[in-house]
């Protein structure tokens, strides 16, 4: 990238022009969270040579959608037996150790993306290594003006 400075010349008509362009289209593209449900028993049933496999699958994709301009965050969860679940009922909290439900997968981690469209945006998420054993739910983020 060249830096410009001020005794240079520079046309800030076009300048300007392309910067309100990158803008708008910045304003067109949508979050969407990608919520990665693996089951935790069969990740733990990888031989050490498998898992570092997963995981390296992982690193590539993570890199490839930093690359592509999708990727804003992601990061993987510790075991679903280190949940705490939080309820509040008539004004006193109470908490269980452990996930909301008992289900056959779990939500390992996420990937929050931008997308110019719902099609975009679970291109991405086919490509998250997880997809392949679990699940991965596509969800838009909601905006609030």
């Amino acid at each position: 990238m060249r830096e410009f400075f001020l005794s240079e010349h520079v046309d800030l008509t076009v300048f300007g022009r392309l910067l309100n362009e990158t803008i708008h289209f910045k304003e067109l593209l949508m979050k969407y969270l990608c919520l990665i449900y693996d089951e935790e028993t069969k990740m733990a049933q990888m031989s050490k040579e498998e898992g570092e496999k997963f995981m390296a699958e992982y690193f590539e994709f993570t890199e490839a959608i930093k690359k592509s301009g999708h990727y804003i965050a992601g990061e993987a969860l510790q075991p679903v037996n280190t949940a705490t679940t939080v309820r509040v009922r008539n004004g006193k909290m109470s908490t269980t150790d452990g996930p909301f439900a008992e289900t056959k997968e779990q939500l390992g981690g996420f990937y929050m993306v931008e997308a110019k469209d719902l099609n975009d945006a679970m291109q991405v998420a086919s490509r998250i290594p997880s997809a392949k054993y679990g699940s991965i739910e596509v969800r838009p983020i909601m905006v609030f003006n």
